[in-house]
């Protein structure tokens, strides 16, 4: 069998028009003689009636006291849902399927409810159905334990539900469909002249993600890459080919692209910037502010430490919280709230000079001040106020030719 999976997200699944897409990308992979493994989200978004953050809020409404096993017995109903009235509907069109729970597809996780980690998935249950001629629809973003609990994957589980299957099944390829035309370089509600990739690496995709690109979470794309299986990000409402996603080349120069030392500009806004000087004979200054950090749960970022003190970032969420713990502990920390994170990412920056270079002459243009940078190998983060964030995306995307 030649094995394709197709993940649909909440908006491809959310009205009867967006299903009827759904069906008609299934009918045309079936035409090409193909194996569909159909993996689906909730339906919509918060305040459509099965979305995650509508059944959430319903917690929220009655108490917050669910415990967290109830909690994704709940929350899984969503994607247990969208997959039985989307195999109602192939049924109805003469397109034999069968829906199944990540449980029934044989998904078997760990007991960390919320945030459930995969443990091993079993072929069996859906090659069992592909050798009969069934679309298989899975619910996504869920699991079971070893008792036999529901459990869900956190946020971003289908497209890992998807990968995951694809890497258990050995499918040839992973679609992840959503409401946009595949990775652009930048976000185009912010930088207008946007464009589409048609291929990224493995690696610049998992970065684009982390760092506020949200068109698949990183953790799936990780899984793709372990198992060395492509990845497209695509529309539902469109016939475009999207961005495959890989690292095999030969695959890569079947595409029309441009060798470029950067593949795209991310960003991250709602950031404070925290500094604290150490006291003087205090040599454990660094340890103590983190580990208070990190018992309390609040992540941190864009750390630079030096004999003399700390500076790192928080989500401004945090902010409050991490000032009074500072204080507490008896330090006098330095809050800068209402800033943005920008990344600009690319695989081929590694090793090459002046790409630093350009990113100051850019936001050097445009008067705007760098209050923080990073690096790794396939990107460079800048920290900036919000308010010159849209002004430094376009210049940064203007400046790497990124338009073209």
């Amino acid at each position: 069998m030649r094995i394709l999976i197709q993940k649909f997200g909440g908006t491809s699944v959310s009205s009867p028009e967006a299903r009827e897409r759904v069906i008609y990308h299934i009918n045309r992979e079936r035409g090409d003689g193909n194996s569909l493994v159909v993996v689906v989200s909730a339906m919509g978004r918060s305040g459509d009636p099965y979305a995650t953050d509508t059944l959430l809020e319903l917690v929220r409404q009655s108490g917050e006291s669910l415990p967290a096993k109830e909690r994704d017995m709940l929350l899984g109903c969503g994607e247990i849902i969208s997959a039985a009235v989307l195999c109602s509907m192939l049924n109805a069109r003469g397109i034999s399927s069968v829906a199944l729970t990540g449980g029934s597809a044989g998904i078997l996780t760990d007991e960390s409810f919320g945030s459930a980690r995969i443990k091993r998935i079993d072929p069996e249950p859906v090659l069992t159905q592909l050798a009969k001629g069934q679309v298989v629809v899975v619910a996504g973003f869920q699991g079971v334990t070893a008792q036999g609990d529901l459990t869900t994957l956190g946020r971003g589980g289908s497209d890992t539900t998807a990968t995951a299957i694809g890497a258990a099944l050995r499918a040839e390829m992973v679609d992840i469909y959503t409401d946009v035309n595949g990775i652009l370089t930048a976000d185009p509600r912010i930088v207008a002249d946007a464009k589409p990739l048609p291929v990224v690496s493995y690696a610049e995709i998992c970065n684009l993600a982390r760092q506020g690109a949200k068109v698949v979470h990183p953790r799936a794309v990780e899984i793709a890459q372990q198992a060395k299986i492509p990845v497209r990000v695509r529309s539902t409402f469109s016939e475009e080919v999207g961005t495959l996603v890989t690292d095999d080349a030969s695959a890569a120069a079947d595409h029309d692209f441009r060798d470029r030392h950067v593949t795209g500009i991310a960003h991250v806004p709602g950031i404070t910037q925290i500094a604290v000087k150490a006291i003087e004979g205090q040599n454990d200054m660094q340890l103590q502010v983190f580990q208070t950090m990190a018992r309390h749960h609040i992540s941190v970022d864009f750390i630079n430490v030096t004999p003399s003190g700390a500076l790192y970032t928080v989500y401004d969420r945090d902010a409050d919280t991490a000032e009074r713990l500072l204080r507490e502990a008896g330090f006098a920390p330095v809050l800068t709230p209402g800033c943005a994170k920008i990344s600009v990412i690319g695989g081929g920056m590694n090793g090459q000079p002046g790409v630093m270079a350009r990113i100051v002459e850019a936001l050097t243009e445009q008067g705007i001040s760098i209050m923080q940078s990073s690096d790794s190998n396939t990107t460079i983060w800048v920290l900036v106020r919000d308010e010159d964030m849209a002004v430094a995306l376009r210049a940064l995307h203007s400046k790497f030719d990124l338009h073209l």
